[in-house]
């Protein structure tokens, strides 16, 4: 067994048993209250997040504003047209972005797996710049379409060239294609016109400035079903723990299920990269904090790095907006300013269980 995974919960943890007609659950109370915790910490961010800006909004005024009342014109301008769509987008990309991230790091077994690390992001990055570039005028519904081919494309070849491979090498053939990708794309962006050029910059940073309800109607369409999956699928992956030959003796279809769980992961990617532009690093460091939590279940642990992820990019999103007001920084950027010393530090913390 690898030595990143977190071992199952204890035998005498308290564990509370949920029964919906023929199906039933049990789950561990503390993983719960630490679930339902970062949640209140979530809705805490979505208020600061409407409430803060140039123009600051009293919850009074929030409130009512949800509730469909009557509220003044420039307020519900700014909640409606502005701060709730890019809340509920940021949240949508850091949610896909962790959940891809926990899943791909269980399924092979490696503490440094991310599909952004091995070429996923870069890919689909790669083809949705080469379609803004060519056809400025794309519909949005289209880039993920673009994304989706270009991450299953190099999902595909990272898992022919590393069959077989150790997890290490798994990721080093992730991080030589990521980088040839890479390569591409600055030759594709030296190339490029200048107005159009800054426009792909823009969205590779990282960007919420075109942030809409299409956009966020776009991720959720994708964030829901995908989720879903993750949480029916969490189960069989959690088995994969028992070893490979006591998986087989189960009737778990070891292949079948871990193309499953990185076809999702690839699509979470994807999406996210499609209507946040590159975002990096949380797809790697919420797992990581999720196990710093109390111990659970994988569908358990899956929530809580979803729901870590949302934090990070609506925090450093809020970050790059309030500390540097009137400029807005692009979320990618304050994200890699928060991300890069809490990936250290979880690194260093957690050295000797990866």
């Amino acid at each position: 067994m690898s030595r990143f995974l977190m071992p199952p919960p204890a035998r005498n943890a308290r564990r509370l048993a949920l029964r919906l007609g023929p199906f039933s659950t049990r789950l561990a109370v503390r993983g719960l209250a630490a679930n339902l915790l970062l949640a209140s910490y979530l809705l805490l961010v979505v208020w600061l997040g409407l409430s803060l800006g140039s123009r600051p909004i009293p919850l009074a005024t929030i409130l009512a504003w949800l509730r469909l009342e009557q509220v003044n014109d420039t307020d519900s301008i700014i909640l409606g047209s502005l701060r709730a769509p890019r809340l509920c987008l940021s949240m949508l990309s850091g949610a896909m972005l962790a959940l891809s991230g926990a899943l791909t790091q269980h399924v092979t077994r490696n503490g440094l797996a991310d599909p952004g690390l091995i070429g996923v992001r870069s890919a689909a990055a790669l083809l949705i710049v080469a379609l803004i570039l060519a056809w400025p005028q794309a519909p949005l519904a289209l880039r993920p379409v673009v994304g989706l081919a270009g991450g299953l494309l190099a999902g595909l070849v990272v898992g022919l060239l590393a069959r077989g491979a150790s997890p290490l090498k798994f990721v080093m053939i992730g991080f030589g294609i990521s980088w040839c990708l890479s390569s591409a794309l600055v030759i594709l962006l030296a190339s490029a016109d200048i107005r159009s050029l800054q426009r792909a910059m823009m969205w590779l940073a990282g960007s919420l400035e075109g942030a809409d309800w299409p956009a966020v109607r776009l991720a959720l369409v994708v964030f829901v079903p995908t989720a879903i999956a993750c949480l029916g699928l969490a189960r069989q992956a959690e088995l994969l723990d028992l070893g490979a030959a006591t998986a087989s003796a189960l009737g778990i279809n070891q292949t079948r299920l871990h193309v499953a769980c990185l076809a999702i992961a690839v699509l979470l990617v994807a999406t996210s990269v499609s209507v946040a532009g590159g975002l990096g690093f949380v797809g790697l460091v919420a797992p990581h904090m999720a196990r710093f939590l109390p111990r659970q279940g994988l569908a358990g642990r899956l929530i809580c790095a979803t729901l870590i992820g949302a934090l990070l990019v609506m925090v450093a999103d809020l970050a790059g907006n309030v500390a540097f007001a009137p400029i807005r920084l692009p979320v990618g950027i304050s994200l890699a300013a928060i991300g890069a010393p809490v990936l250290i530090l979880l690194l260093w913390l957690r050295r000797n269980r990866i």
